[in-house]
């Protein structure tokens, strides 16, 4: 009888700081229905992965579920593999941390499982060709990737039942290639097409494997897939079918498959993750024109050619999102003073925080939210600056400190300038404006720089085309069955793609701008507006002067603005003023006129600081004939007279205060982003957007200054 192996290995995660009530959906409608599942069906044997950040979540709050995880593992009905403890992307993490997070992981399954994990389950599936070396130093034996990565060096479907063996200086790895088709199978067709495939690749002797290795919350959390899984039963259909032909379709975790059988053949494989994941790591024009090719070639059956085809490389998103860079760049200097203090003094030094901010999931975007999730992406930066204020409290033996650097930061060979003390973090880029991209109060642990600039995204062209066929009645009916979460073009609201806007510039603070004649709040606000200097994104000088305990930076431009038919010389200076122990700053403006021509104007400095959605609306202003009545601030205001801003976040436990030395005509509105999710196409809130205004009338060789002050006040 011919006989053939599948081999499922279904992992979970959830990102570290993801809401609460996610997590308990997922456990709920995902994790505790497949091991339900596995229970009543004993024959079923598979391989499992659960990422550290579930792991102390279940443990925390679902403890039960991790005994009869133990149960089905003890009863050898299911293994368990390993991983970096918090999910990291592990080629962009240094050596020493991919080492300890793996070790943590297995350390965490042996103890809580009584299991010994041989194999590593590959976040996102992101390959590149020095980990086998790495994975073995950590005692992994062999771990799952997809077979796109096996099509890119020419082998085919057909050569891919079974493991091959790669390495790298000498140290081996067994790779297992997960099927596309069964992740695209499983659970959309119907089971007895799937049993039919599966039937189709058995054989003689029967040593074959097919592996299929995915996501567990497509079984309950992706959309409409907890009732075609298991309220119309797809699941137990499935399992009954895999049990009933368990005389020729043998489940088999991969760790014992790799026991009984010899490799292949020997592989080398080049830098992949998941063919999805290397089109959404292209830009957003490329990524859409290899979509449409994609799908040209495969209504034409043209599979000859798309297997050959591969797009992106993950490393490229943080290329295509500075903000993404910033955050892996922070990390890595987190990651050197954790291991400088680490070494003068035993103890904590901030190690398993820096861990937690290594979680991949804002460090990358595609059709869930990724790096637009922000409360996912303030998680990161609260583990990063909680792990650097326990190493900066060994390293500067708990004295109160300041200082700065230049350093390139962002590994753009353009040095960055960085002001670092023991009450906040002020990181400067001085080729784009003297912009502050970075301000960590370090009290609340909180980066208020980050924020995300609207960009295209090649799905948003998806979202133009669906809202066209909608508002032209042309909309097609929907296809029966349950759409993979590839396939879904859904909007939680009307009218989104109106919504669409993007910058031209990045959406930091102490960003200088002279606003065009007539510009509106609803200009600015779009992006559409005209810009009337060239001092945004442009170089800026610099000095630095200390005096006493306080530190000063000059800033200085002499650039231009645009002025009746010409643009005229005018110089831009902003001293910045911090002090030791302060959560805050003194800026003071100076505008010179060194033209030899009268020149009018608007001049704007702008802020843009990540805070929550709730942070967001509980912002006051007052103004300086009413001091002792505070305004509250609508989602979209523009108001005159303001000299005093109050910002409170009580999600985030800090408030601030922005006092201003002339009173300024204040707009503040959300930056918000259309980005896609499991749920489909939504509003995204990413920071809060104020703007202060004031016009100026200057002579030749005249000058105009304003005070602003930043300060945290007690909530």
């Amino acid at each position: 009888m011919k006989s053939i192996y599948l081999g499922l290995a279904v992992h979970n995660h959830q990102p570290i700081d993801n809401f609460p009530r996610v997590f308990e959906r997922a456990y709920r409608d995902a994790y505790l229905p497949m091991v339900e599942a596995l229970e009543r069906h004993p024959g079923i044997r598979l391989s499992l992965h659960y990422s550290g950040c579930l792991l102390d979540w279940l443990q925390k709050n679902q403890p039960d579920f991790l005994k009869r995880i133990a149960n089905l593992a003890r009863r050898d009905q299911i293994e368990i593999m390993t991983g970096g403890y918090y999910e990291p992307i592990l080629p962009i993490i240094p050596d020493a941390d991919k080492l300890g997070q793996i070790a943590k992981l297995t350390s965490f399954v042996r103890d809580e499982f009584d299991f010994s994990p041989t194999g590593l389950w590959l976040a996102e599936r992101v390959w590149e060709p020095q980990l086998p070396k790495i994975l073995a130093q950590a005692g992994v034996k062999w771990t799952v990737v997809d077979d796109n990565h096996f099509n890119m060096v020419g082998l085919k479907d057909q050569d891919l039942f079974g493991y091959y063996v790669t390495e790298d200086e000498g140290h081996t790895l067994k790779a297992f290639a997960s099927s596309k088709r069964l992740r695209y199978s499983i659970p959309w067709l119907k089971v007895e097409e799937v049993i039919e495939y599966l039937r189709s690749q058995a054989t003689e002797d029967g040593s074959k494997i097919i592996v299929m290795g995915d996501d567990g919350e497509k079984f309950g959390v992706w959309p409409q897939t907890y009732e075609h899984c298991w309220e119309k039963g797809w699941m137990e259909d499935f399992f009954d079918a895999l049990e009933e032909n368990s005389s020729w379709l043998k489940t088999i975790p991969l760790g014992e498959y790799a026991q009984l059988y010899r490799p292949t053949g020997m592989v080398y494989l080049p830098t992949a993750s998941y063919a999805e994941m290397q089109e959404w790591a292209l830009p957003a024009v490329s990524s859409r024109e290899f979509s449409h090719l994609v799908k040209q070639l495969e209504a034409d059956e043209r599979y000859e050619v798309t297997r050959y085809m591969h797009a992106g490389f993950w490393r490229y998103f943080l290329a295509k999102y500075p903000e993404i860079n910033v955050m892996h760049k922070k990390m890595l200097r987190v990651h050197h003073k954790v291991y400088q203090a680490g070494a003068r003094a035993s103890g904590d030094a901030g190690l398993d925080e820096l861990w937690r901010g290594q979680c991949n999931c804002p460090y990358w975007h595609g059709v869930f939210g990724g790096v637009y999730l922000n409360h996912i992406r303030q998680g990161v930066y609260r583990h990063l600056i909680t792990a650097e204020n326990t190493a900066d409290k060994i390293l500067h033996q708990g004295q109160p400190w300041i200082k700065w650097e230049m350093a390139d930061f962002d590994s753009d060979t353009v040095e960055e300038l960085l002001i670092e003390g023991g009450a906040q973090n002020l990181y400067l880029d001085l080729a784009d404006g003297a912009s502050l991209f970075e301000w960590d109060l370090r009290g609340p642990k909180h980066n208020l720089g980050a924020v995300m600039t609207r960009r295209p995204e090649a799905y948003h062209q998806a979202l133009i085309e669906s809202e066209r066929k909608r508002k032209e009645a042309l909309e097609e009916p929907t296809r029966e069955g349950v759409k993979t979460i590839h396939e879904i073009v859904r909007a939680k609201e009307r009218g989104l793609d109106e919504h669409l806007h993007y910058d031209w510039y990045r959406r930091a603070s102490l960003i200088d701008h002279f606003l065009g004649a007539g510009t509106t709040i609803d200009d600015f606000s779009h992006c559409t507006y005209e810009e009337a200097g060239d001092f945004v994104n442009q170089l800026y000088e610099f000095a630095v002067e200390e005096s006493g305990r306080c530190l000063t930076v000059h800033l200085k431009r002499d650039g231009h603005v645009w002025f009746g038919d010409s643009f005229l010389p005018f110089r831009v200076e902003k001293d910045l003023t911090v002090e030791p122990l302060e959560e805050g700053m003194m800026i003071r403006y100076r505008l010179t006129n060194t033209s030899d021509r009268p020149v009018t104007g608007s001049f704007a400095s702008e802020w843009n600081l990540s805070l929550t959605q709730g942070g967001h609306e509980h912002c006051y202003y007052s103004r300086r004939d009413a001091p002792r009545k505070r305004h509250r601030l609508a989602s979209i205001e523009d108001v005159s007279g303001i000299d005093q801003l109050f910002v409170k976040d009580p999600e985030l436990g800090f408030a601030l205060s922005l006092t201003m030395g002339q009173p300024a005509r204040l707009w503040r509105f959300p930056l918000e982003t259309i980005s896609n999710s499991e749920d489909g196409f939504e509003r995204t809130f990413q920071g809060s957007c104020t703007v202060l205004c004031w016009m100026f009338e200057l002579k030749p060789g005249e000058n105009w200054e304003v005070d602003l002050r930043w300060q945290r006040i007690a909530r």
